[in-house]
């Protein structure tokens, strides 16, 4: 069996080498001190990651972690975009062919960019298909590994190596380490990942209004669904229906609650992030900080806010701003 067979349970030694795979080929996203209310935060800004996005860091370690017949059979991953342009930028660095499948209504900004990353796009109906069923026949028509966006023991480390670099950037800024550290949250993956890295920590998910499965699910202690007919949401980037139970697992042990922000409280925090950071957020990577500057998140202590990503579409932000 070669080592990228997600047969296992992700481990915080792997967070550790997942960490030191991007160190070896990105910097650390910047750490940056802000104060809401009279609390002083921390911002780790993985907005400012070259796909936009954490979804860099999951999508690295698990390709890397291809044997070299593996590489040659190329990958599939489903994505709404921003796990398909980590997955096409790591496939394009190290020479793999990668097939996304994407929905039809994802931003026209990510469904552009994955494909200029050079991996080709099939797109499906998020509402009427179901995209796991396409991703894996595809996989087994091409031989293809599948990389998936958040049940994967690989990629949940590797999203769990931005807890890592939260550690080392506190502890060079002399400042406590973390707390609690809110988190946008769609399948899990950040999350668990986070968790895993930073276990001294509380790890707060944070979803929108009614695509809380990982919230309820963390509450009745089994996996949910996202309920029958959920509302539209502006974050496409959280729209998973259910977590996966490799990331529950995790979930389950280490997370205590999870959190949920309204689509203004969502435009507020692009808004505020804009006007104090001068940081251009997409909808599903501001979720983390609505839950702080909304009230609903307590900022005691030492807390960190992941900035998730900032693939938003230009005319969408700017009328968010105006």
């Amino acid at each position: 069996m070669s080592e990228a067979q997600p047969q296992r349970m992700p481990t915080r030694e792997g967070v550790l080498q997942a960490a030191a795979k991007m160190a070896a080929i990105l910097p650390s996203t910047p750490l940056i001190p802000l104060e809401i209310g009279n609390s002083l935060v921390w911002i780790k800004a993985e907005c400012l990651q070259p796909v936009g996005a954490f979804k860099i860091r999951g999508a690295w370690h698990r390709l890397s972690a291809l044997d070299e017949a593996e590489r040659a059979a190329g990958v599939v991953a489903v994505s709404s975009g921003n796990h398909a342009q980590g997955v096409a930028w790591a496939a394009k660095r190290l020479g793999i062919e990668a097939t996304i499948v994407m929905p039809q209504d994802a931003p026209p900004i990510k469904l552009g960019r994955t494909r200029e990353l050079g991996a080709q796009v099939v797109t499906y109906d998020r509402m009427t298909e179901n995209r796991e069923e396409i991703a894996q026949a595809l996989a087994a028509q091409k031989g293809a590994a599948y990389v998936h966006a958040f049940a994967d023991p690989w990629v949940i480390e590797g999203q769990g190596s931005a807890g890592v670099e939260v550690l080392e950037q506190l502890a060079a800024q002399g400042a406590a380490q973390p707390t609690r550290i809110l988190a946008c949250c769609g399948g899990g993956g950040l999350s668990a990942g986070l968790a895993l890295a930073c276990p001294e920590a509380l790890v707060v998910p944070v979803e929108p209004e009614g695509w809380d499965d990982v919230c309820r699910s963390i509450e009745t202690g089994e996996i949910q669904s996202v309920k029958p007919s959920p509302p539209a949401t502006a974050c496409d980037a959280l729209q998973t229906f259910q977590t996966g139970a490799i990331n529950f697992a995790v979930l389950k042990e280490l997370c205590q609650y999870g959190l949920r922000v309204s689509e203004d409280e969502v435009r507020e925090a692009q808004r505020f992030a804009f006007t104090h950071l001068r940081l251009v957020l997409e909808p599903g990577g501001a979720v983390a900080l609505a839950a702080a500057i909304s009230g609903k998140a307590d900022l005691d202590g030492t807390t960190v806010i992941i900035l998730s990503g900032g693939n938003v579409d230009p005319q969408q932000f700017a009328q968010i701003l105006s």
